[in-house]
């Protein structure tokens, strides 16, 4: 069965004849949005910081030299141009020819193409975190009109990634802290759950999956974004959720889960045997041999401070229990 009808039924929960899973090798292929930007590059201004500024006209700065840095200036700094400030046209084709050709390149395997955020994290991005929370509270028409804009953009990049052959897109937006959502859940429901719901309908009419990866804990609102119409979750700290929580999720509202072992709590015992524990128990209530559930791998593993090896293991555990034919 090739990687990508094993996806497929993933997707479908139709038994799919083993896990399916992003380590090598992966089934699937990624590509993103490639706008020519001479000031994306990080360049040192003193001795101690580094500055850049991206697609957007957002200005991040850092302290060292390797890590990713955080916005220091939104492009919006008066809300007063919420309707002018410019957003980059991702309509231009040209922007999307590597990502296709990449997805020309490998046929067999499911092609996911990675938006430019979503409404949240672009916009908070646009206006910086700070203010843009007071802003939500305060200036909600003005802040409801940015969205507007954002999301007409993302419809775009959607239709732009089907035209090349997408199967999905994915999206990050980093929801909750290690022990609560970022905003009021009534908040996230009267504002965002809507536009979730209109986006996934949007990339579903164009015949893409839509699949969300989100750090932090947003327990609370799994079940509204699966019912928004997101397809598949990935997370990085699966057991932040709980697995028996997201088991019982499940099986409310049938949605794919893609995690590897958690990286945060499992991986960091670096104990073999916990390591593959965490593996069979994911395949156990997540996958269970009908899909569901794909096997994943953390790629920034030196940001982390975890060696490959502890990783491996857990790739292992996957193949090795990861077969319809056997019980994990």
């Amino acid at each position: 069965m090739e990687p990508r009808e094993i996806v497929r039924k993933t997707l479908t929960f139709e038994g799919p004849e083993r896990v399916a899973r992003s380590f090598s090798p992966s089934d699937f292929v990624y590509g993103g949005i490639e706008i020519p930007n001479p000031n994306g590059t990080w360049r040192k201004i003193n001795d101690r910081e580094w500055r850049r500024v991206d697609e957007w006209g957002n200005t991040w700065g850092r302290i060292d030299d390797s890590s990713k840095g955080e916005v220091i200036e939104g492009a919006l700094t008066d809300l007063d141009d919420v309707d002018t400030v410019p957003l980059p046209d991702f309509g231009n084709e040209a922007y999307y020819e590597k990502t296709e050709r990449t997805f020309t390149r490998h046929p067999s395997l499911w092609h996911v193409g990675f938006l430019h955020g979503l409404t949240f994290s672009m916009a908070r991005k646009l206006r910086r975190m700070e203010q843009y929370l007071m802003d939500l509270m305060l200036n909600r028409d003005a802040v409801r009109r940015l969205h507007d804009r954002i999301d007409a953009q993302i419809k775009v990049q959607m239709e732009q990634f089907r035209r090349i052959g997408a199967d999905s897109v994915m999206f990050g937006e980093d929801w909750g802290t290690q022990d609560r959502l970022l905003i009021n859940p009534t908040l996230w429901r009267e504002e965002f759950k809507p536009r979730f719901r209109t986006l996934c309908e949007h990339a579903h009419r164009l015949g893409l999956t839509m699949f969300m990866h989100s750090c932090g804990k947003m327990t609370e609102i799994i079940p509204d974004v699966i019912e928004a119409g997101v397809d598949l979750l990935q997370f990085d700290q699966p057991r932040i959720h709980g697995i028996d929580r997201l088991k019982a999720i499940q099986d409310e509202s049938p949605v794919t889960y893609w995690c590897p072992v958690d990286i945060q709590t499992t991986l960091q015992t670096r104990n073999a045997d916990r390591i593959r524990a965490d593996a069979r128990e994911m395949l156990n209530k997540l996958w269970r041999g009908r899909g569901g559930f794909v096997a994943g791998f953390y790629h920034d593993e030196e940001s982390i401070g975890l060696d490959p090896k502890w990783q491996q293991i857990a790739n292992e555990a996957f193949l090795k229990f990861g077969k319809r034919e056997e019980k994990a």
